[in-house]
């Protein structure tokens, strides 16, 4: 089969840094589900992991996003038939979804969204599943409409994970949903999905808090570069609030936080399939919710900018894009 991968990291991005592999297709056992790859979608992760992580097996394949048929199930199988249309994010210590095939445990996929192509699909697993677990696991955010007039706030929004973060928000719960975003075209972005403000994050999100006449959040959640805002979020979190991040500050001076009695609370979607948690199962649930809201209308594609055929080319091009941190939405390629 047809996979795209490395066989040495590379720090520094070039044409090179993503290779065509050719690879025996694996069978499925066990609780693995093998799935033929129609479309995928490109993360943050895949550049950090190109860049950083060295293959075990002589080469590696990325990605971490995957929408499907199913072609085989291992023995242990009950979630999924043959035939099954499904969507997930993947298991970050296996090979990924850029490849015509992929082993992926059933307890961690769902049944792709039918209101949407492969391609609007792929955009949603790994951020939906970090963005949901954040928001209700991490946080314990109420799922309700009840007034309670609390606030969060959510830096760099415009992303992948924020864009449907956004929305869940929104759509499941009474929270006031403060983004942040400095390009106009992101600003816009945001408040079609549903955000109420947004501030400029190039700016002291603070000073603009108290400009909108907005109460100190109770929640405050960082998506990137967490080392920089951190003197800002600590000024405008509410004593006793709670704070989320998913990424990998350079300096994180937890002290800070100490006087307001902040609560701190790490996100990494990968752990439950790292660790074979108990409730790996959760991620199959979840997945499948967000296929319901998605149906229902309630939740939207955070599809941004589709690159074209699954290839060694436009995997470079979706590297630099996100390597660039210039990206809204989520990027997703199709078919080989």
């Amino acid at each position: 089969m047809k996979a795209f991968g490395y066989t040495h990291n590379s720090p520094t991005l070039t044409p090179q840094s993503i290779l065509a592999i050719e690879l025996e297709t694996a069978a499925a056992t066990g609780h693995d589900l093998l799935i033929e790859v129609n479309a995928i979608s490109v993360n943050p992760v895949d550049t950090k992991i190109r860049a950083n992580v060295a293959p075990e097996q002589g080469y590696k394949v990325l990605g971490w996003d995957g929408v499907g048929i199913v072609k085989a199930v291992g023995n242990n199988v009950s979630l999924f038939n043959i035939g099954d249309r499904v969507f997930y994010a993947g298991d970050l210590s296996r090979q990924g979804s850029n490849a015509e095939f992929q082993l992926v445990d059933e307890r961690i996929v769902g049944r792709a969204p039918s209101s949407l192509t492969d391609a609007q699909a792929a955009a949603l697993p790994l951020t939906s599943i970090t963005a949901y677990e954040m928001l209700f696991d991490r946080l314990e955010v109420a799922k309700n409409k009840q007034k309670s007039n609390k606030s969060i706030l959510v830096i760099g929004a415009a992303g992948g994970v924020g864009s449907i973060l956004v929305q869940l928000a929104k759509q499941l719960t009474d929270l006031t949903v403060v983004g942040t975003a400095s390009r106009e075209e992101s600003v816009k972005w945001l408040k079609e999905l549903g955000a109420d403000h947004v501030l400029d994050h190039s700016k002291s999100l603070n000073e603009q808090r108290v400009e909108l006449g907005l109460k100190e959040f109770d929640y405050v959640i960082g998506l990137t570069h967490t080392d920089q805002y951190q003197d800002e979020i600590v000024a405008c979190i509410k004593p006793q609030g709670k704070f989320a991040l998913i990424d990998d500050p350079n300096s994180f001076d937890i002290l800070k936080f100490k006087r307001k009695c902040i609560s701190v609370h790490w996100e990494f979607m990968f752990t439950r399939s790292l660790f074979t948690t108990t409730d790996i199962t959760a991620q199959h649930n979840l997945l499948n919710e967000i296929s319901e809201l998605i149906d229902a209308g309630t939740l939207k594609t955070t599809l941004g900018q589709n690159l074209g055929t699954i290839n060694s080319e436009n995997l470079y091009k979706a590297h630099q894009i996100l390597e660039s941190h210039t990206s809204r939405g989520k990027l997703v390629l199709e078919g080989f």
